[in-house]
């Protein structure tokens, strides 16, 4: 299968081109099926791939079975026939529980196998662990995604890829099953640090657009005009296109809770400090949003980032 997996690897294929589906097919298995894990998992059994969940809950591995995958009682039981391994948790300490130890990806998955984290997690440690499972005859790539829940929903996740040219080109038809927009950004590790960059960038942006609608409501304007026509000048962005409305709505119901983008932007802060460069926006909007998560919101949606904005401005 690893052989195959590595044929015909481009998104696009010419009309005469007639591609035998075992060729691109893998077994994967998935271990974290949360608000992304899960209907990445949906859209690789969509794609024909053979899939099999590993969640800690297992309502969860349930709603897989129903969309046509399989379920497994623990990790080694899920990765032991896999072609691929895709691991999808909040932290770099769950992706190393769930990678490491003899319940582990690397003790159980087949020599050769391809082991890509979607988590984001320390550009750091994914290295380090990329090291491991090279180690174990396990092929790493770090392969955080952004795109939140819909993107996720919608096959259209932007991934950012780190490992070998080699093994990305043999992973692309899993990666085409869930994203869109797939690079790749370097060695292992490069995947964490550009889904580190991407983390500060829709931050500020979210900030930002707090800002600028408690500023619009302070004043009675439109809001929803306002946004409309603001997404079609240079202060359009997808955050304005996907959180403007919750964010005027008051529903912060989350596609990417502020608890992990707390994480993330910890993540940003400290490699900043640690390569010597200043990310002042980008420290500011990590004390607002820890913030928060302290007193309670981590639950919520990184819109929710307006809640706070709101009250600093004496609003309800």
């Amino acid at each position: 299968m690893h052989q195959h997996l590595a044929t015909n690897t481009s998104s696009t294929q010419t009309s005469g081109e007639n591609m035998s589906n075992a060729e691109n097919k893998a077994s994967v298995a998935v271990i974290g099926l949360g608000i992304m894990g899960l209907p990445m998992a949906v859209n690789l059994v969509k794609a024909g791939h053979q899939v099999t969940g590993y969640n800690r809950s297992s309502d969860k591995v349930a709603k897989l079975v129903t969309e046509g995958g399989s379920g497994a009682e623990s990790i080694a039981e899920a990765v032991k026939d896999a072609d691929v391994v895709i691991t999808m948790v909040p932290d770099s300490p769950d992706v190393e529980a769930v990678v490491t130890g003899p319940e582990g990806v690397f003790a159980n998955a087949k020599p050769g196998a391809l082991w890509i984290d979607a988590s984001s997690i320390r550009p750091d440690v994914a290295a380090r662990l990329a090291t491991d499972a090279r180690t174990a005859g396990i092929r790493p790539l770090d392969a955080p995604v952004s795109g939140g829940e819909q993107g996720a929903i919608d096959a259209v996740l932007s991934i950012m890829v780190g490992g070998s040219a080699e093994d990305f080109e043999a992973a692309k038809p899993v990666l085409d099953a869930v994203g869109k927009t797939i690079v790749h950004v370097g060695p292992s590790g490069s995947g964490q640090t550009v889904k580190a960059a991407n983390q500060l960038i829709v931050a500020v942006n979210i900030q930002a657009l707090s800002e600028a609608i408690v500023f619009l409501e302070a004043y009675g304007v439109d809001t929803d005009a306002a946004l409309k026509v603001l997404g079609g000048g240079l202060a359009g962005s997808k955050v304005l296109d996907q959180k403007g409305q919750k964010m005027l709505s008051r529903n912060f119901d989350p596609g990417f809770r502020l608890a992990l983008h707390n994480k993330d932007l910890g993540i940003v802060t400290s490699a900043a400090r640690e390569a010597g460069v200043v990310v002042p926006l980008g420290a500011a909007v990590a004390q607002l949003v820890s913030a928060l998560v302290a007193r309670g919101d981590g639950g919520l949606d990184h819109s929710g980032l307006f809640k706070l904005t709101n009250e600093l401005s004496g609003k309800n």
